[in-house]
């Protein structure tokens, strides 16, 4: 499967007490495709826009001007239910920070993505993740026991376990140690290997080796490394 943004622009008004309103552009006109297989990496320092280019392409911040077409149909043409399922069916998310619920354990946190949709949860296959994760034996813990390091592989197996065939991971090592930081990144490869599209927005030098395109992002400008 193949996602682009086609000249995606995302500006936001703000409010100024000398100037008054006035416009921010955090991502200028892009154009961007994910393909089936590879992992992209986009870097850059904090507010230069490539966390706002990675939401508009998982669907969650509507460009100001431009398309994000799945295939070749635009995803914000869809109502706000119809893309709600499209992003838990097709984008797999990890976002900044935590997002655990700290009422669930381990394993249901990882199933909530089927829970959403009252659907049968693939149990074995999330079991299979958190084993590759190497946090199978947390399964029954709840959240609020686990190390940081715990928490982000528990979000990665959320925003794995329905086999999405895009993935997007916002700063997904950013409260990790150099050992879990390298970890994520083999588990990232080895997901696109196994054929999905991977999109990782980082500070972190050294992912360079990990990467099918490498890009840069300055001033809500993207270039490619």
């Amino acid at each position: 499967m193949i996602l682009r943004a086609e000249k995606t622009v995302k500006e936001f008004m703000r409010e100024n007490r000398q100037a008054g309103t006035n416009c921010f552009c955090a991502v200028q006109e892009t154009d961007l495709t994910l393909e089936s297989g590879t992992l992209t990496v986009v870097t850059g320092r904090s507010g230069s826009g490539k966390s706002t280019l990675l939401n508009m392409l998982c669907g969650l911040s509507q460009p100001t001007r431009g398309r994000v077409l799945l295939e070749d149909a635009d995803i914000y043409a869809l109502s706000d239910a119809a893309l709600s399922r499209l992003r838990n069916e097709k984008f797999g998310v990890i976002p900044q920070g935590q997002t655990a619920l700290h009422s669930l354990t381990v394993i249901e946190n990882a199933l909530l993505p089927f829970y959403l949709y009252h659907e049968s949860p693939d149990i074995s296959y999330a079991e299979e993740l958190l084993e590759m994760l190497g946090i199978a034996a947390l399964r029954n813990v709840k959240p609020a026991e686990l190390s940081g390091g715990e928490l982000r592989r528990m979000s990665i197996a959320r925003a794995l376990v329905r086999k999405p065939p895009f993935i997007f991971a916002d700063e997904p090592t950013g409260d990790l140690d150099d050992e879990n930081t390298q970890a994520v990144f083999r588990f990232l490869r080895e997901a696109a290997d196994r054929g999905a599209a991977a999109m990782v927005v980082t500070h972190e030098q050294g992912i360079e080796k990990y990467a099918d395109r490498l890009f840069r992002m300055d001033a809500g400008v993207l270039h490619e490394a």
